[in-house]
């Protein structure tokens, strides 16, 4: 992630979901909340409720994925925590992909030139 870090700290994550404005989909929820920086940091949160370990991995990956591939076209300044749903376990890289910019539309955080095409 070139223009993004992650979001570790435990009190980061609840800012977020405290102040933060949230959009929901069928695999993830998005909570955005301005950070005053120039760049983004990004959290994903998994529970054990959607699988083991593995499943949880996995999820994990496909989102930081499909943020930095398209990393570019979000708009900067953004805390950004995106939280799996349970039947985010058995979706493929492109429905999470899919996911996350329906989820970036909701939130008009991305460049409207690029994001527009599926």
């Amino acid at each position: 992630m070139i223009f993004s870090e992650s979001l570790k700290k435990n009190r980061d994550f609840r800012t977020v979901y405290r102040k933060g404005k949230s959009y929901a989909n069928k695999y993830l929820v998005m909570y955005i909340m301005e950070n005053h920086q120039n760049r983004n940091r990004l959290g994903i949160s998994v529970s054990k409720k959607v699988g083991n370990s593995v499943v949880r991995h996995r999820i994990i990956r496909l989102v930081r994925e499909s943020y930095r591939l398209h990393e570019n076209i979000f708009n900067s300044g953004l805390d950004i925590v995106v939280v799996a749903r349970g039947c985010a376990s058995e979706a493929s890289y492109e429905e999470i992909k899919n996911a996350m910019l329906h989820l970036g539309r909701l939130h008009k955080i991305l460049s409207m030139e690029e994001a527009l095409p599926l």
